[in-house]
């Protein structure tokens, strides 16, 4: 995926203590966009514990910084996210954590008190396709594709999915699995907009921009408006 060049006065943080790289953030500039860069392109942006605690941890610090009005979140690399890191699921030491992470993640990209962008790079599996959908808005590659290959084996998140498509849709993607190609995406209104790859970046910010150009106490009330609404009840991970 194409990278633009921050904008001026944007401050890139890179998830701190940690040998590998699990995020990267770059503060609100003067158009008041931030972004948060899912960063484990080797592991195709696994949601590891690790990333899902560094990602609410930015959001938190996003949501007081009084510069930001809308955030883009994006994947590094050709995919945006290919759902939990599994591997933690076969270490049941990590079961009372890996939960606590979990609860904690969707909770707080959830209610985020300002607006989300998704720029979908790529394929959105399983955690990937419910951290697009918990988005406000989504901004999507020709290669994004999403699905639920964990409907075979755990629950789906289905509560916000079902705010975004509406109920008969919600059913069918989250008890079948099927994938939904970009196109498909679009006609069924998942999606805003579909561009070409090396648009999307720029695509995505356009969009932000468009939003942060209200003050930010009317984006603060927009988005409480939105989550009453939706109605959707944040409590454990799998209650969703």
């Amino acid at each position: 995926m194409h990278r633009s060049t921050p904008p001026p006065g944007a401050v890139i943080v890179q998830t701190p203590g940690m040998a590998e790289r699990f995020l990267e953030t770059t503060g609100a500039g003067p158009d008041g966009v931030a972004t948060v860069r899912l960063c484990r392109a080797e592991k195709r942006n696994a949601l590891s514990i690790a990333l899902r605690d560094a990602m609410s941890d930015a959001l938190d610090q996003l949501a007081a910084d009084e510069a930001a009005r809308c955030i883009v979140v994006t994947g590094e690399g050709e995919v945006f996210s290919a759902g939990f890191d599994l591997r933690e699921f076969e270490q049941p030491e990590l079961a009372d954590e890996l939960w606590a992470s979990s609860d904690r993640w969707h909770r707080t990209v959830l209610e985020f008190p300002l607006p989300l962008v998704a720029a979908v790079n790529g394929p959105a599996h399983g955690g990937g396709f419910d951290l697009a959908v918990m988005c406000d808005v989504r901004i999507v590659s020709e290669a994004a594709v999403f699905s639920h290959p964990e409907h075979r084996f755990s629950d789906v998140v289905y509560g916000p999915l079902h705010d975004v498509v509406g109920g008969g849709l919600a059913r069918d993607l989250v008890l079948t699995g099927r994938p939904v190609g970009a196109a498909e995406a679009q006609a069924i209104g998942l999606v805003a907009a579909v561009v070409p790859a090396a648009e999307l970046t720029d695509a995505a910010r356009t969009v932000a921009a468009e939003i942060a150009a209200a003050p930010r106490d009317v984006l603060l009330r927009m988005k409480a408006k939105i989550l009453r609404r939706a109605g959707i009840d944040v409590g454990a991970t799998l209650d969703l």
